[in-house]
């Protein structure tokens, strides 16, 4: 026969918490505490009823109880990857972002080098992007055309270039159509 489970002295507290849990995760980590002693249910049982696996209604169980009937607060998980806090990204990206104020130009190369400095090992590039973007910037897409592109001088290039550049395009012979 199973053990019986433990945690009497925080049941009245998981009760009270239950009614008041904020999202499913809180939901099911105090129907972890609260099945198997209000009602007796086993490990098993109580991990098919909440749909988790019996090591985690455990494990949360446990956790539960060694803090007390102090239900801990998962933040957003929107940060998972994050290598610093908000604050901490903000104050080392404060000195970029001023230069890229006066210039106009945020070069992303920069950043990561000082990335990797900061945290003393390799990230990858894209981890500078991610950190630029959770901070409003992005990556600019470059024009199709050179800003001080002359179209008229293009178009008379064009009309007056030399006759074996055009037949050499328009038959598949010649420098252009090789592969």
């Amino acid at each position: 026969m199973a053990r019986p489970a433990c945690g009497q002295e925080v049941l009245e507290q998981a009760q009270l918490l239950l009614s008041k849990a904020r999202n499913l995760d809180e939901l099911r980590t105090l129907q972890s505490v609260v099945l198997p002693l209000a009602n007796g249910m086993s490990t098993l049982e109580t991990a098919k009823a909440i749909g988790r696996s019996p090591r985690w209604v455990t494990s949360v169980r446990n956790e539960f109880i060694r803090n007390a009937g102090v239900l801990k607060r998962v933040a957003k998980k929107s940060r998972n990857r994050a290598h610093m806090t908000n604050d901490e990204e903000q104050a080392f990206l404060a000195p970029f972002f001023e230069t890229a104020r006066c210039s106009g130009v945020l070069v992303v190369a920069v950043v990561h080098n000082a990335l990797e400095q900061h945290l003393r090992r390799k990230v990858a590039l894209a981890s500078a992007y991610n950190l630029l973007h959770r901070h409003g910037w992005r990556k600019l897409a470059p024009y199709k055309r050179h800003v001080l592109a002359d179209i008229q001088a293009q178009e008379d290039w064009k009309k007056n270039s030399p006759a074996i550049l055009r037949t050499s395009k328009k038959s598949g012979t010649g420098p252009a159509s090789s592969s």
